[in-house]
């Protein structure tokens, strides 16, 4: 079952497949810049850096994975599940960190 088949979901997947490259792009190539904009504080400790980097290099892989999906639904379908787990967790994280002051309200848009 080629995109052809199922034109909804190679939309939907193309579109979370740019949604992650431009969203994890900026994260982990102006990775400083993004934590500072969410959390309103400098990100200077050296771990903490890298754990953030690599969280949105993480996300940053999704690109690919959403691009597979967009290719073959059916076969790929646990990537698409995967992600829509991972995007979830993810919401509610941000949630919890906006709900402990921890960051701002720009957190809940991404």
């Amino acid at each position: 079952m080629r995109n052809k088949d199922y034109p909804f979901f190679t939309g939907l997947f193309v579109l979370a497949a740019v949604w992650n490259l431009v969203g994890a792009g900026f994260g982990y190539f102006n990775t400083e810049h993004t934590f500072q904009g969410l959390f309103e504080r400098e990100l200077n400790d050296p771990l903490f850096y890298e754990i953030y980097k690599g969280a949105w290099g993480t996300t940053l892989m999704f690109f690919i994975g959403y691009l597979l999906v967009a290719y073959n639904p059916v076969k790929h379908s646990g990537v698409a599940l995967i992600g829509g787990i991972g995007k979830l967790a993810f919401a509610i994280a941000e949630l919890q960190l906006y709900l402990d002051g921890l960051a701002n309200s720009k957190s809940l848009s991404s």
